[in-house]
């Protein structure tokens, strides 16, 4: 069956056989790679590059297909679509040869905690690639591990940075790359990212009227849990606070235990927390989605 076919979910899928994309997925992540100029997209060297990757990726596939201007929008540049498929893995992969919205960029890549000449170049990017997850694996984490990878392999391509809009975060492609410290085991690394890193998202919030640091998370609901948040004394605070929520959205998840309001906690050091719903004064915290404050407390607060 043709790829145009299978892209849009037509076909069934067959073990070793083409990749069909699953339209059944409800709300299944995405990811943006932004680029200075249009790559040169390669099913054969993008292939090669998902297979390179990890061994779990070594019967990966990459089919492409240019997709020209339609005859009436005279000013809608060519792009590319295609399939990014192994195991039980499925990956769209569109690109367009025109910036993505100024919107969007910014949203994700102003709050993020990278270089400012990194930043600089994302926002003068000319051309963009989206992936979207539709393939069979019903674990949202390992979604999102796919499309770390499948981000990887593009970022062979001279990708900036790779955005998460649901989580509103990028980071630095390069970062997907093998690293030294992965011994090997690429996938290994993405598997224990902390989940503010990119799977969601980590920013700061400087309110008016307020001294101290808002600092939340978005995006968690994609793994069905809450985000967090946290009134810090200052900046300095971040990088505690970063790894504060890793750890408690990782026993979250691990424990398929999401904490609910009036909940407290060693977290050691003689350290306490707990948690508890926003107030009206924390409009800036509301959202659709649930969100939970973490607060210090003393040891004789906490729960029995």
């Amino acid at each position: 069956m043709e790829l145009t076919d299978r892209f849009f979910g037509n076909g069934t899928p067959e073990l070793g056989g083409p990749p069909v994309a699953n339209l059944r997925l409800a709300d299944p992540p995405a990811f943006a790679l932004l680029f200075a100029t249009m790559p040169m997209l390669d099913a054969d060297a993008l292939t090669l590059a998902l297979r390179n990757y990890h061994p779990e990726l070594a019967q990966a596939t990459a089919e492409l297909l240019a997709v020209m201007p339609r005859a009436e929008v005279t000013d809608s540049p060519p792009g590319i679509m295609g399939l990014i498929g192994w195991g039980r893995h499925v990956v769209k992969v569109v690109g367009f040869a025109s910036p993505m919205p100024a919107s969007a960029v910014e949203r994700c890549v102003s709050p993020a905690h990278y270089d400012p000449e990194t930043k600089e170049a994302a926002t003068q990017h000319q051309a963009y690639v989206l992936l979207f997850y539709a393939g069979y694996e019903p674990d949202p984490y390992e979604q999102h591990v796919a499309l770390a990878a499948a981000a990887a392999a593009l970022t062979r391509f001279d990708a900036i940075v790779v955005l998460n809009e649901t989580a509103v975060t990028s980071v630095p492609a390069i970062v997907l790359l093998p690293h030294e410290e992965d011994e090997g085991d690429t996938l290994k690394s993405l598997r224990t990212l902390p989940l503010p890193f990119l799977f969601a998202g980590f920013v700061k919030l400087e309110v008016e009227g307020d001294s101290g640091i808002w600092m939340r998370t978005h995006g968690c609901r994609a793994f069905g849990l809450p985000d967090l948040a946290f009134h810090a004394a200052s900046h300095e605070q971040g990088t505690a606070t970063f790894n504060l929520f890793a750890n408690l959205l990782a026993y979250m998840r691990e424990s398929n235990q999401p904490f609910v309001p009036g909940d407290t906690m060693n977290i050691g050091d003689g350290l306490f927390l707990r948690v508890r719903e926003h107030t009206e004064a924390e409009w800036f915290l509301d959202a659709e989605h649930p969100i939970l404050v973490t607060e210090t407390i003393s040891e004789a607060e906490t729960n029995p």
